[in-house]
């Protein structure tokens, strides 16, 4: 059951909570706060808000119009573990103070806008996700972008790269080789402790744990598998995995990130996303077509693919993200569907009964803005649904291995976030039905990511651990 501000305010009491961290998601999917005293902290936070300065947020407000509310949402209250002090976290809806109404480039209130379309359109009435953002973890990072010259070094004891270094503690030579690092047992597989300690501290924040391991890739590639959820509460969990992967890697000295592809030569991280709408307890997805799905769920797939382009820009958001969508590294380049076959960009699993039964869009990357990258997609398959767009046969063979004549007639992603943003401002009618997404907002985020590539068109490739290191 939800909390209420009621039950936030006992929580406060029985914690002895010190500060209350109100927390908010910017446009390019950075999670920001601001720490308020418990003795300041009463009722009215939830009627009237925090505020704050719009105009420091990339992509908000202007000087002149600086001022915004934050509205603390009290079922996402949740203790914070890493702090010495008893600090309370608080997801918020950014409000403006002017209009007294959500603000219209606040991700978390675009987010909650397309769950209100979904259920403004009849089709159902909860659109469930499932993401499952891949990570990095490194002993160190270090990089340059200056007048004489750049460069970057990853520094990581698992990497195949570190045999011939002579640490003070011995080089024992237990690791795996390059795309190599899918389900090692210790030794081989470092990281081990580190992962049960995220898992225990997400389970502790509210966020249930299903599976985590080592990925594919050698030098610290890591998967933390956590239960689906409605739409904004998912994205919420997005935003505490990502706090929680950053700060217990730290608290062990180390560093992680979630760039879809710090490592050449080695697999990128992705971040598969399953979803499924339902409507009055009944999984729409489940019938008796193809792998056991519903015409409501090929009309699903099929407006994603026909929107894939678009959605590139929002699901890959940086030029990184493209140097994880290349030929030869399992990424889902292809623009197909196909029944647990990994090499389509949607990929149906297999389930064991229907109420499981849902769609796995496989080419987005955890640099995404999950807010954003939900909805879109979401907006995508109900434009298909909507538009009876069926998506084609699908293909199960080997998509990586197909023969040229037969490989030529499928369509790919984008190759660069300038093709997406291109396509994204020629194709994004879907996302503005309902008033979901709006022409400013897209606007807005399309300038934002135009500057980040003229910024990186001016320097060289170590200049991504900069804009994406954190990401």
């Amino acid at each position: 059951m939800a909390m209420t501000p009621d039950d936030v305010l006992k929580l406060v009491k029985d914690k002895e909570v010190k500060f209350v961290d109100f927390r908010f998601t910017d446009t390019r999917g950075k999670e920001q706060h601001v720490s308020v005293p418990v003795k300041y902290f009463n009722k009215e936070k939830f009627e009237l808000g925090h505020a704050f300065d719009g105009s420091s947020i990339a992509g908000w407000k202007g000087i002149q119009a600086s001022d915004m509310l934050l509205m603390p949402d009290a079922s996402s209250a949740r203790m914070d573990p890493f702090t010495d002090e008893p600090v309370l976290n608080i997801s918020c809806d950014v409000y403006d103070p002017i209009e007294q109404k959500p603000y219209n480039r606040d991700p978390r209130g675009i987010a909650k806008r397309a769950e209100a379309y979904l259920k403004s359109t009849g089709l159902g009435d909860v659109a469930y996700f499932g993401p499952e953002p891949e990570f990095f973890i490194f002993d160190g990072v270090t990089w340059n972008v200056d007048m004489s010259g750049c460069g970057v070094k990853i520094k990581s004891e698992e990497a195949p790269w570190s045999t011939g270094i002579d640490y003070e503690s011995g080089n024992m030579g237990h690791r795996a080789p390059v795309k190599g690092g899918y389900f090692p047992v210790p030794p081989a597989d470092t990281l081990l402790d580190i992962r049960n300690a995220m898992s225990l501290a997400l389970e502790q924040q509210g966020v249930e744990v299903e599976v985590h391991h080592h990925e594919v890739a050698a030098a610290g590639q890591c998967e933390i598998g956590t239960r689906f959820a409605p739409l904004v509460q998912r994205a919420d969990w997005m935003q505490i995995l990502k706090y929680t992967v950053w700060n217990v890697a730290h608290s062990y000295g180390k560093t992680a990130t979630f760039m879809p592809k710090p490592i050449v030569g080695d697999n990128g991280s992705g971040m598969h996303v399953h979803q499924s709408v339902w409507k009055g307890g009944k999984n729409l997805f489940a019938g008796n077509g193809y792998a056991g799905l519903s015409d409501f769920a090929l009309h699903y797939i099929g407006g994603i693919l026909k929107h894939a382009k678009a959605l590139n820009a929002i699901t890959n958001p940086g030029t990184n993200s493209y140097k994880r969508l290349v030929p030869g590294f399992e990424a889902p380049i292809n623009l197909a569907y196909s029944a647990r076959n990994r090499s389509a960009s949607c990929r149906i699993p297999f389930v064991s009964s229907a109420n499981a039964r849902r769609v796995e869009v496989r080419f987005p990357d955890p640099t995404a803005n999950s807010y954003l990258a939900f909805s879109a997609m979401l907006m995508a398959g109900l434009d298909g649904v909507q538009n009876k767009i069926h998506p084609g046969d699908p293909i199960d063979k080997d998509l990586y291995h197909l023969p040229p004549e037969e490989a030529a007639r499928v369509p790919h992603v984008c190759a660069s976030l300038e093709e997406a943003l291109k396509n994204l401002e020629d194709d994004h009618a879907f996302l503005t039905k309902g008033g979901v997404f709006d022409d400013d907002t897209l606007e807005a985020y399309m300038g934002l990511k135009n500057e980040e590539l003229t910024r990186f068109r001016m320097t060289t490739h170590p200049v991504e651990f900069d804009m994406y290191y954190a990401s």
